[in-house]
């Protein structure tokens, strides 16, 4: 069921609800302990009264903006440069007390999404208690959101930033955490990290619903959940949530006010709220941070959409391009994680596998958009184990991207990538491209996880043997003409070749013979 105008305008009110008990507000956004993003202007925005005057004061800087007939205002204020904590004040003309946000550091802001390997904490992570004992960063801040989804756009967020010690990294991202660990290191400056993943989160439910109007492709997925919502009553569910949403947030602003942690916001046990509902994430944790000045963007999703990796190669880039729109600030860093292997090892050729297109299609989306990375890591995968524990290695795989790619440092960054393929009677040749040193195998024996066919589309095991550093010549006896190889084609494939920075090799195909999901939508 559709929701009606006045649930909607309700939710809206509700969900609008800020830190301040004064007239003029800021959304929990902005809260002590922020950090703003430096080098680029920097939105800020709230409510007021309508027509109020308010003024915006942070370090030397002073911006004027007047609140609209919905009371809503907004200022950018100048690129900032770094430097020690400062106060945001905020204040009206027709308020009596400025909101004054402590502590806000200026450095560089970054998006942690996806879906549970994303949001998988440190606690339960590989060496997590050692990573606890150092966990008192006071230049790096958190802020995770947690709201449930919405087929309406929400405007505000449920938690508050907190400084970098034991009790907050505890619950944090881990691969968001490590990834800002290296970066605050290297770089030296402030890091701010908002984690916004949900665990098991499909793709389409972090895209704008406009942008999944393609019949062919999205039409089956839409009408599935336009049967869902028929099931449900959902403006009385939504008048429900929006009165208990509205008691979480006096709750909230009573905590804040006082120093103490707001909780979580309240859970709904109904698909209509969850993380599979096309939109519900794009609108209830992607546009509340919208448009907070950011630097980029890591990802670690896609076990969700496996079962329609093809449609993945389309879905995936529109969601980055999707988001890049909505911020405004031109094509921002965004790097992923290819999904890890998984299920029990299998060292023969399969004749179809699911995570392996899907791994393809998060490959393709390097050469789809701009500004964009992937970080490989179909070594340290979990055969019994969807969300496996080494988190620190994720971490670094990502930051490495964006130090070099991003900060331009000289290290190397992205995997081997395949780049060509040539045959020669019963030999194939792949040439690989960003190998750096040359490729070399783990383990000092001969490459493993390379599959050879002819024509018949039939894939037999093959030997191996790197040459000149970037090219690994194929064979098989039972294969004396080949036309295709294929590397790490397998959920969990048994796969040993890495380049010299030890990056494993990204999985490829030379073929495109239509795959497992080649029809699902």
């Amino acid at each position: 069921m559709r929701l009606t105008p006045v649930v909607c305008s309700l939710l809206l009110a509700l969900v609008a609800t800020c830190v301040a008990t004064a007239e003029v507000r800021l959304p929990f956004l902005f809260t002590h302990h922020m950090v703003l993003q430096r080098d680029q202007p920097a939105p800020v925005w709230g409510k007021a009264a309508a027509g109020e005057t308010v003024t915006v004061r942070f370090g030397n800087q002073e911006q004027v903006a007047t609140a609209d007939e919905s009371g809503k205002w907004s200022v950018t204020l100048d690129p900032l440069s770094l430097g020690r904590p400062r106060e945001l004040t905020v204040t009206g003309s027709e308020t009596d007390e400025p909101v004054v946000v402590r502590d806000v550091l200026v450095g560089d802001v970054w998006i942690c999404s996806g879906q549970s390997n994303m949001e998988w904490s440190i606690e339960n992570s590989k060496d997590g208690d050692l990573d606890l004992t150092a966990a008192n960063r006071r230049r790096i801040r958190l802020l995770q959101v947690n709201q449930m989804g919405s087929p309406t756009p929400l405007d505000d967020v449920d938690q508050a930033w907190s400084v970098a010690n034991r009790e907050s990294v505890k619950s944090f991202s881990a691969v968001g955490y490590h990834f800002g660990v290296q970066l605050q290191q290297s770089l030296h400056v402030p890091i701010g990290l908002i984690r916004n993943a949900w665990g098991g989160s499909s793709c389409e439910t972090w895209v704008p619903l406009d942008k999944l109007q393609d019949a062919a492709m999205y039409g089956p997925l839409l009408e599935r959940w336009k049967k869902v919502e028929g099931e449900h009553d959902e403006a009385a569910l939504r008048a429900d949530y929006a009165t208990k949403l509205a008691g979480f947030y006096e709750q909230r602003d009573a905590a804040y006010a006082a120093g103490k942690p707001s909780g979580r916001a309240p859970w709904v046990d109904n698909p209509l709220f969850h993380q599979h509902r096309p939109a519900n994430l794009y609108n209830a944790r992607v546009l509340p941070i919208v448009p907070f000045a950011i630097k980029g963007v890591i990802w670690y999703q896609g076990e969700s959409n496996a079962g329609r990796a093809y449609q993945y190669r389309d879905l995936f880039p529109r969601m980055i391009t999707s988001w890049r729109e909505a911020w405004g600030q031109g094509d921002f860093p965004f790097y992923w994680v290819q999904l890890a292997d998984f299920t029990p090892e299998t060292a023969d050729p399969v004749k179809g596998s699911d995570w392996a297109e899907l791994r393809e299609a998060q490959t393709m989306t390097i050469d789809a958009v701009p500004n964009a990375g992937e970080a490989v890591i179909i070594d340290i995968g979990e055969a019994n184990d969807i969300h496996p524990r080494n988190k620190r290695e994720v971490g670094l795989r990502l930051a490495r991207l964006a130090l070099a790619d991003t900060y331009g440092k000289k290290i190397k960054a992205a995997s081997p990538r395949y780049e060509s393929l040539s045959i020669d009677g019963e030999k194939a040749t792949v040439t690989i491209g960003d190998v750096g040193d040359g490729l070399k195998t783990f383990d000092g024996v001969a490459p493993r996880g390379f599959t050879i066919a002819g024509e018949d589309q039939v894939f037999h095991a093959a030997a191996a043997e790197i040459v000149d550093k970037s090219k690994v010549v194929v064979h098989s006896d039972a294969v004396p003409n080949p036309v295709a190889v294929r590397y790490g084609w397998a959920n969990n494939p048994v796969v040993n070749v890495f380049d010299s920075a030890w990056l494993p090799l990204t999985p490829f195909r030379t073929d495109d013979w239509p795959g497992v999901t080649a029809e699902a939508r």
